[in-house]
């Protein structure tokens, strides 16, 4: 079958492989190469780095406009398949392809549409977390679903990781896909229950409030790392947390209290404390939790969260 991929982060790198294995890559698009670090080097897409070294045609597009769609519709593709492109698919372009597009979006739709479902997922405290394959529609991530399948995740996974396994296997889902519409066996169905949305993460997502109980304080630090971070305020210093595991063996303190262990710093919330391990605080490098306190701490009185 004669593909046009679209894609741009890490988390669609697999699916373009397994795709590029099996079928006609007529082009990959993806987002033109953007400034990294702080020397600001204009950078390729992860997407557009695997597309090159597999020898594949690139269109580097900002958004699908109407040159874009010019390009794409002059390969007469049979299939579009987007993986977190980032940008939207609209007519004529959504109707270019024999069979339209498919997306992998990384939830158990209709939960968790949106930018951000993995996030918003963990951040919700979900037991469960998953990937669809559904058909691309003008309205957001709303179409029939071609097949979707709950991950087992590591325990206390971090959005990272979660992704990271989500797209491994969501490459898998939508391979499986792709052979069904080439063989004409593929069926989609509507959508059905609760519809939960997934907006795009803020920087003040991050902050964690330890006036909650642990498990929704540990839920947010997973769902928030490691982009846009986790993150507290100390005397004023914004401090990013790195690395934090719950300590429910620990005995309760009061939201917002420091304590120094071993190898952590435990800092209070409505229930057990939790074990923070690896900090940056706001213009230094990333440093254990220990090291830092002993060099910052004022007086026993000082508070995460003011």
């Amino acid at each position: 079958m004669r593909l046009v991929f679209a894609g741009t982060p890490a988390a669609a790198v697999p699916t373009l492989r397994t795709l590029a294995a099996s079928h006609d890559i007529a082009a990959v698009v993806t987002r033109p190469d953007a400034p990294l670090g702080r020397r600001r080097v204009l950078t390729p897409s992860p997407v557009a780095r695997t597309a090159e070294e597999l020898g594949l045609p690139i269109i580097r597009a900002a958004r699908l406009d109407d040159e874009a769609t010019g390009r794409i519709a002059a390969l007469r593709p049979d299939l579009g398949v987007i993986v977190a492109y980032g940008g939207l698919v609209r007519e004529p372009l959504l109707s270019t392809p024999v069979h339209g597009w498919i997306n992998l979006h990384f939830s158990l739709l209709p939960q968790w549409r949106g930018a951000a479902p993995v996030q918003r997922a963990l951040i919700a405290g979900d037991a469960v977390l998953g990937a669809s394959v559904f058909q691309l529609v003008p309205a957001l991530d709303a179409g029939d679903v071609f097949a979707a399948r709950a991950v087992d995740l590591p325990e206390a996974a971090t959005a990272d990781v979660a992704l990271e396994v989500l797209a491994e296997d969501g490459a898998r889902l939508t391979a499986d896909v792709v052979d069904a519409i080439a063989d004409g066996s593929a069926v989609a169905v509507p959508q059905e229950g609760e519809v939960t949305l997934a907006p795009k993460l803020s920087i003040e997502d991050g902050a964690l409030d330890w006036s909650q109980p642990l498990d929704a304080v540990f839920a947010r630090f997973r769902g928030v790392t490691p982009e846009p971070g986790a993150h507290t305020t100390v005397d004023g210093l914004r401090v990013k947390i790195l690395d934090a595991v719950p300590s429910r063996d620990e005995q309760k303190l009061e939201p917002g209290a420091i304590v120094a262990a071993k190898h952590a710093l435990l800092i209070g919330t409505a229930t057990a404390p939790l074990a923070v391990r690896r900090v940056q605080p706001a213009g230094k490098p990333a440093m254990t939790a220990t090291d830092w306190w002993r060099g910052f701490r004022r007086d026993d009185s000082v508070r995460a969260g003011a």
